[in-house]
Formats: C-alpha cells, structure tokens, sequence
C-alpha cells in the first residue's frame, strides 16, 4: 500500500471525528484512488468506521413520494420527465388524501425523512396546504421535506411555518449544461434555505462516470457553504430516451468511494447514498432512501415502492452492517 495516501486516509479520518472539512485537493486525491486497489478498500474500510463512530450506529431511512407525473418544460438532459423527451405520455398527480396515506405507511415503517418531490413548477402554497393537513392527520417522529423549485426567503418562510423541517436542492452536476438551469438561481434558492429556520439535504448529483474529480469536489464543498444537514451522493440514472440515456451507468464501486470521500471529508453527520446497497454502506452511508410515485429516473409511476426496494430490506442491510435504524427524537431502534 502507498505509504503517502494511506496517512492521508489515516489523517482525515481522525479529521472527521472533529468535523473538519477537507480541501478540494485532499478530496479530488481521494477520489482519484484506483478501485482496483489497496488503498480504496483501506479508503472504504475507514470511512465505515468513522461513520460507526460519528454517528454511533444509528441510521435513518429517508421516503420519498413522487407528486406529479407530468411534463416539465426545464427539459434536464438526465430526467425522463422532460416535455420535450415525450416519455410522459399521460399526466398523473397524487392528492392530498393519496399522499396522507402514503405517509401514513411511511411513518408506521419508522422513517424518519419524508420527502414530497415534485416537478419545477408545481405550486408551492398547495404544497404548503398539504403540509398543514399532514401535520394535523399523521403523528409521529419524522421530519417533512420538499423537494421543489426555486423560491425565495419570503417563501422559505412560509414552508417552515405549514410544517416543514427541511428542504432537498441541489446545485448539480454539470448544471446549466446538462439542464437550462442558471446556477445562480439556484445558488438563491440555497441561500434562502440558508438564511431560512429549513434544513438544508442536498447531495452530490446526478453522478455519472463522465463527471470528473474536481466537478464532484466542486459540488459537495458549495453545499457544504450553504450548510446541509445530509450530504451524500445520488447515482444518475440512464432513462432510455433521454438525452444522456445511453451513457453508462455509475458503478456501485465508484459511489461507494464518493461516499466514503464524503463522509471522511464534509464534515457533516449523516450521509445519504442513492441507490442503495450493502457496498455504500460499508463505505460510510447512514441513510439510505426508498421512493414511489413519479421518479424522474424512470419512465412509469411507482404505484408501489420503486424497484422493489423496502423499509425492510433497508433495515436489513443496516443490520447486516452493524446499524440500527432510529426514528428521530425518540431514538427507538425500529
């Protein structure tokens, strides 16, 4: 093994048990480990055991619920709900009764983060509506998030004032490239969640093998400066049909290593890998995420959970590697 990268590994590992957070020339050094080698299972093993560490065993589970299966004229070159792609051919929307009591399953399966996802110009005083009704009609331990389009302080406010905890956005890989985005609008949008009661989840994504080192450093230390809560890094999908559908898919091996790199370099406690498996957690991950409803990585609505994958077989894996699975506050294994 190179003497060199294994006290660096040695080093920032010790980092990460005082949440120090490394430079993008530490980071894009890690990143550039072959997989292939000594140092990359020595990369993956540390970053298991300081996550053991840091978070003492516990992992959450994060459910998500696609709203609206519908067109969305920003046309991302990786999302199949792309008006311009054809893929969604006839529009469905969950409603409010539909997404309470998918809520309800959620919150009886001990997740703790509950996300409503929906398209970019979605209305977010309805969203704040549910919210409202969702907190009177389903008790529990969990945390409601919105994964939405831009929006500003005023807004933020008022998402934290119907009920809830946080906020997913994302400044993406490649953005305004792969997506007719303005970075700097959504740059705003992070720092209204910044200066906003919300927490902020924002992983590094959609992570293909096109993207480079120092792009994946970039992203995950700019959301690191707008302060998020669950960093992590996010697969992207090739939906057929879509303009980057027909690149390779990410191997689990590579973001098992941007995980690891993630948790041994940000800094920040819980640490999401999608998609997930028994290799990201091993290399770091706490949380992982089950979904239904409109995925934008898939050409259909997940009437049921997407991919066959469940609470349980999440606990599963967790259990395999050393975890429990906690519901917030009370920390109850579940």
């Amino acid at each position: 093994m190179n003497e060199t990268i294994r006290t660096l590994i040695d080093k920032v590992k010790a980092d990460s048990l005082s949440g120090i957070v490394q430079p993008k020339e530490t980071i894009v050094t890690l990143l550039g480990i072959s997989q292939d080698s000594d140092e990359y299972r020595y990369l993956c093993q540390s970053a298991y055991e300081a996550s053991k560490q840091i978070t003492g065993g516990e992992a959450y589970l994060w459910g998500a619920i696609g709203v609206d299966f519908a067109v969305c004229p920003m046309n991302c070159r990786f999302c199949s709900l792309g008006e311009a792609w054809g893929i969604v051919k006839e529009s469905k929307s969950f409603s409010q009764s539909e997404i309470i009591s998918q809520i309800q399953e959620y919150v009886q399966q001990g997740i703790r983060f509950i996300v409503l996802r929906t398209t970019e110009f979605y209305s977010i005083d309805t969203l704040c509506d549910f919210l409202k009704s969702i907190r009177c009609e389903v008790p529990g331990e969990y945390e409601l998030v919105l994964n939405i389009g831009e929006f500003d302080l005023k807004k933020a406010d008022k998402i934290h004032a119907s009920g809830a905890d946080g906020v997913y956005h994302a400044l993406r890989l490649r953005e305004g490239i792969d997506t007719i985005f303005d970075p700097k609008d959504r740059l705003n949008t992070l720092a209204s969640v910044r200066d906003s009661q919300l927490k902020l989840i924002h992983l590094v994504e959609p992570v293909g093998p096109e993207h480079t080192n120092e792009e994946i450093a970039d992203v995950l230390l700019n959301s690191i400066r707008y302060g998020v809560v669950v960093s992590g890094a996010m697969a992207r999908t090739p939906v057929k049909g879509t303009p980057l559908g027909e690149l390779p898919a990410l191997s689990e091996k590579r973001l098992a290593q941007i995980i690891a790199v993630t948790r041994l370099c940000s800094g920040v406690r819980d640490i999401c890998a999608h998609p997930p498996s028994k290799a990201v957690i091993q290399s770091g991950a706490n949380v992982v995420v089950i979904e239904r409803g409109a995925i934008p990585r898939d050409t259909e609505v997940a009437d049921s959970l997407w991919n066959a994958f469940t609470p349980d077989t999440a606990k599963a894996y967790f259990t395999e590697c050393g975890y429990q699975v906690i519901q917030k506050r009370e920390n109850v294994p579940i």
